[in-house]
């Protein structure tokens, strides 16, 4: 294979990748994804692909999809223990992020909703909000007609908007300072000043660190709020679990605040907020190591704040 097609498939990697993280939401089946387009492209008739991007676009795409379709995704998927995978501010895989839409569309918050569509409502919905694809270029990619790109888009949109119950975009200085409250309320056991920091429709998803069958999940501030007090409430057994004595800082994830806990510049737990109005309106807490890897090598070539809290 020839420096120039190699050099023409590498200029956009970085795209390919951004768009198979948010089809599939997992940064490694991503990475997977992208490789196997790789392959796809050394082995292809390159004199016959008159525009190289529409095609390799098509390409993760379509590979994308039978991921997601395969017995083993659904599988995972239904099992109810399924979360999309953290990125840190900077990693190249969270792609565009110049406009809200493309923000909108990596957020944790967003990923997890997409997995109430179907493969194919997931592909248009991503292509059409994150990467401004016409439905006339999204029906070339899926081979479907124009009218079924705007239905699907359509479809996808309500799903998605009806289950989000914010307001605007918070002020990054802002949602860090309501973070800080937060954090400070949680640790300190004022559950009641955790109550007053969540919006009346709050909800919370956690992985439980990886140890239990299915994801847990809260509704209603007073739930919420007890379930933070719990699990920012330090003990010895959490220590041991985490290796040591955390420190807490906050950094973005996947376009949000998070609150991430630190152990000898190990990433050992991620909470990652939405903030809206000044109050919380979702968490996201991930735990599990296999989910925390590509964040934390992100992680060591990151230069940290100083931890809101030093030793937890």
């Amino acid at each position: 294979m020839e420096g120039a097609a190699i050099d023409r498939f590498e200029a956009g990697r970085g795209r390919l990748a951004s768009l198979a993280y948010r089809l599939l939401g997992s940064a490694a089946d991503a990475e997977d994804a992208v490789q196997d387009a790789f392959l796809r492209w050394q082995a292809a008739d390159r004199e016959r692909i008159a525009v190289p991007e529409a095609w390799l676009t098509k390409v993760v795409t379509n590979l994308c999809l039978d991921r997601l379709r395969s017995a083993q995704a659904r599988h995972e998927r239904a099992a109810g223990v399924w979360l999309p995978e953290p990125l840190l501010e900077g990693d190249p895989m969270l792609g565009p992020a110049d406009s809200f839409e493309r923000r909108e569309s990596v957020s944790l918050a967003v990923l997890l909703l997409m997995e109430r569509l179907s493969p194919v409502e997931r592909a248009v919905y991503v292509l059409r909000e994150a990467f401004s694809y016409s439905h006339a270029e999204i029906a070339g990619i899926l081979d479907i007609s124009e009218s079924a790109s705007q239905q699907h888009v359509h479809r996808a949109r309500t799903r998605v908007t009806a289950e989000r119950h914010r307001g605007g975009e918070a002020d990054p200085a802002s949602a860090r300072r309501v973070v800080e409250e937060f954090l400070a309320a949680a640790t300190s056991g004022r559950t009641e000043r955790l109550v007053a920091l969540l919006t009346d429709d709050v909800t919370a998803v956690s992985d439980g660190a990886g140890l239990g069958r299915r994801l847990l999940r809260f509704r209603t501030r007073e739930r919420v709020a007890s379930f933070v007090r719990a699990g920012f409430r330090p003990t010895e057994a959490k220590r041991r679990l985490a290796g040591g004595s955390p420190a807490m800082h906050i950094a973005w994830v996947n376009g949000s605040p998070a609150v991430l806990a630190v152990v000898d510049d190990r990433v050992v737990g991620v909470v990652a907020f939405e903030v809206s109005e000044g109050r919380v309106s979702s968490l996201h807490g991930i735990a599990a190591a296999a989910r925390l890897s590509r964040l934390n090598e992100s992680w060591r070539r990151h230069e940290p704040d100083a931890p809101v809290i030093s030793a937890w």
